[in-house]
């Protein structure tokens, strides 16, 4: 599924990036089997450094050589809330290409996350992007079981500070 700034951007304000982040729940196989698919002409990637990441829960990078991006390869990390964000991604659309993507909801939570563990504004804003756009169709109680649950309230209240909605 598509999470960071790629998620954030489908339901808050856009930013530019230059990578892109996925979740994957995946095997060992099914790992050599997607980098398989990649023309070793055109991306870069080090199978060892998969492997090791999909063992350990952790990520790798595939590089594309041509245009400059990096796509991160995140594995599910274990643990209720990201089982529970997992299994609620959904479909959504990217420049007319279909994916799999976090929620509204999980944007916002993943995002508090990332923010608590690396004191980043700029998640802080992305969040606040998310709740200005979507504050409406939130489903707030489950935010804030989850912000409640992960620790995540100084960074919730300043990213409903940042969107004006406190």
């Amino acid at each position: 599924m598509v999470v960071g700034s790629f998620a954030s951007n489908l339901f808050g304000d856009s930013r530019g990036t230059q990578d892109i982040d996925i979740v994957v729940s995946a095997s060992d196989k099914q790992v050599r089997a997607l980098l398989d698919a990649f023309p070793k002409t055109q991306y870069y990637f080090d199978l060892n450094a998969a492997l090791e990441a999909c063992r350990h829960k952790s990520m790798f990078n595939i590089l594309d050589m041509e245009r400059g991006w990096k796509i991160d390869i995140i594995f599910q990390k274990p643990g209720a809330y990201h089982e529970q964000a997992f299994r609620r991604r959904s479909p959504a659309q990217i420049d007319g290409v279909e994916i799999v993507a976090l929620t509204p909801e999980d944007v916002v939570l993943s995002k508090l996350l990332w923010a608590k563990m690396g004191d980043s504004l700029l998640q802080i804003k992305d969040v606040a992007g998310v709740l200005k756009v979507q504050q409406h169709t939130l489903d707030t109680p489950y935010i804030e079981k989850w912000v409640a649950e992960l620790g995540l309230v100084s960074q919730w209240t300043e990213a409903q500070r940042q969107a004006g909605i406190q």
